[in-house]
């Protein structure tokens, strides 16, 4: 086989891809992917349809069996941590659509955090992406840090400067072709380079709109429940979420509180691991997930309330996540128990308390897929917009498939992130909603930047923003 092959090409024939001189074995003795997880695929080809990349490449090696191909491959020595072996999971979204669709019950996402944990440890990236990776993991989950970050920006937008600094990082020419790929480039010997301008335009398409009260704002650390109390919730008000958009979290207090709930934001809160658990990086996963358990187990909360689908999805692994931590092993099993994604939290209070006041709304309902394939929480989303008079949900097209935002996919893989939120956005847009609704902040500013490219300026809410205004009786127009 020649070595001027790219991993995609050498996928193509049963994904052996060369492999260089003194090159490391794909997995260790630490917690490699369990086989008897990957025993459980049949290889029978549900997964292909829902699985992003194979809708994008057709690729077998990009698909969910065929990277559980590979896992195995790797365990038992026939294959090693190549560049084109670790391609194919770094193109994974990990967005656990083959979960949903698969009718063995593969548990596909511990065996890509598992592979993903190998490949941080033992596979010696190039300079540039460990720097790019590592600047990202010393802002993102670092809220204080994180903030400061995006003061610039929001002084930029104040000025005006944001219109300056976008068209160039939007992937188009002026008559609206897209630019040849800048992100991605392959050397001889199958190695990947990422041009660091390719990742700064995906930053920069991805920049939220903030301002200084945005990212200097803050809820309560305590509301108290309209009327008699139902239920005591904590929130997580997380990293993105509280500065990018503080209004979902105020939404969320109001509505709980509206709806009978004591909610408790304790002040003490920092990241819960979700990126890092995602990116395989589980030492740093361990670590969030212990500060967050003891923060609200001292909160004494009944339930710890989600808004950001990528978090909930995480906070409801922990149990998993320490289960070789004695010390913690038990304590994260019932933290775990208590998660509740905020939709799920109205659903499970019953009859609604607070009226609700009518909002001639049509919503395209995009499912986070952290929400709908890792959580299975579907109907609680859709249900909190029906209780809403005036409210209609518009189907549309391939609403499994992922919008490519999926953590810091959208910023390390930008150019696949970029044609699938654009295939997202063209489908959303042959509904034409007054509004699209999701549940996590990632979907939101990914789902934002594609329609800007379309021409479009959508208004994007979290469903419990709808929920509030209906409350309130604002208009979302």
């Amino acid at each position: 086989m020649s070595h001027d092959r790219s991993p995609r090409e050498a996928a193509s024939d049963g994904g052996q891809a060369p492999v260089p001189s003194g090159a490391a074995a794909a997995f260790d003795a630490i917690h490699p992917p369990d086989p008897s997880l990957i025993d459980k695929c049949v290889h029978c080809g549900f997964c292909l349809p829902s699985c992003p990349t194979y809708v994008l490449w057709g690729e077998e090696m990009d698909s969910p069996r065929g990277r559980i191909y590979l896992m195995r491959a790797g365990l038992e020595g026939r294959a090693e941590m190549t560049p084109a072996f670790v391609g194919h999971f770094d193109a994974c979204l990990g967005c656990m659509a083959c979960v949903t669709s698969c009718p063995s019950g593969v548990q596909y996402a511990p065996l890509i955090e598992a592979t993903r944990a190998q490949i941080e440890r033992r596979y010696p990236r190039a300079f540039a992406d460990r720097l790019f990776r590592s600047v990202i993991f010393a802002l993102f989950p670092y809220p204080g840090r994180l903030r400061f970050a995006l003061a610039p920006l929001a002084v930029l937008q104040w000025l005006g400067g944001s219109r300056r600094i976008r068209p160039a990082a939007e992937g188009r020419t002026p008559n609206g072709e897209r630019q040849a790929a800048n992100g991605e480039r392959r050397t001889a010997n199958g190695k990947r380079r990422t041009a660091l301008f390719s990742r700064v335009s995906a930053m920069l398409s991805l920049a939220p709109s903030v301002t200084l009260r945005s990212l200097f704002s803050s809820i309560p650390s305590r509301t108290a429940a309209v009327g008699s109390r139902r239920l005591t919730v904590g929130l997580l008000t997380g990293c993105v979420q509280r500065l990018v958009f503080p209004r979902v979290n105020m939404a969320t207090v109001n509505v709980l509180s509206a709806e009978g709930c004591d909610v408790l934001a304790p002040p003490d809160q920092g990241c819960c691991g979700a990126l890092s658990l995602h990116a395989g990086r589980l030492d740093e996963a361990r670590a969030c997930a212990r500060r967050t358990i003891e923060v609200f187990e001292r909160a004494g909360v009944e339930r710890v309330g989600v808004n950001a689908a990528g978090c909930g999805s995480s906070m409801k692994e922990y149990g998993q996540l320490l289960a070789d931590d004695p010390a913690w092993a038990e304590r994260a099993r019932g933290f775990s128990a208590r998660v509740r994604d905020v939709t799920e939290i109205v659903s499970e209070l019953g009859a609604p308390r607070a009226p609700r006041h009518p909002l001639a709304l049509r919503v395209a309902y995009h499912d986070a897929c952290h929400l709908a394939h890792a959580q299975g929480v579907r109907q609680p989303p859709r249900d909190l917009l029906r209780s809403i008079p005036g409210v209609e949900i518009l189907p549309f097209a391939e609403q499994e498939i992922c919008c490519g935002s999926a953590g810091i996919y959208n910023l390390v893989e930008a150019d696949a992130a970029r044609e699938l939120g654009d295939r997202k956005a063209a489908r959303i847009d042959a509904v034409n909603p007054d509004l699209i609704a999701t549940a996590n902040p990632g979907c939101t500013l990914q789902m934002a930047a594609a329609s800007a490219r379309l021409g479009r300026v959508r208004r994007i809410r979290h469903p419990i923003e709808i929920l509030d205004a209906s409350i309130r009786g604002v208009d979302l127009r």
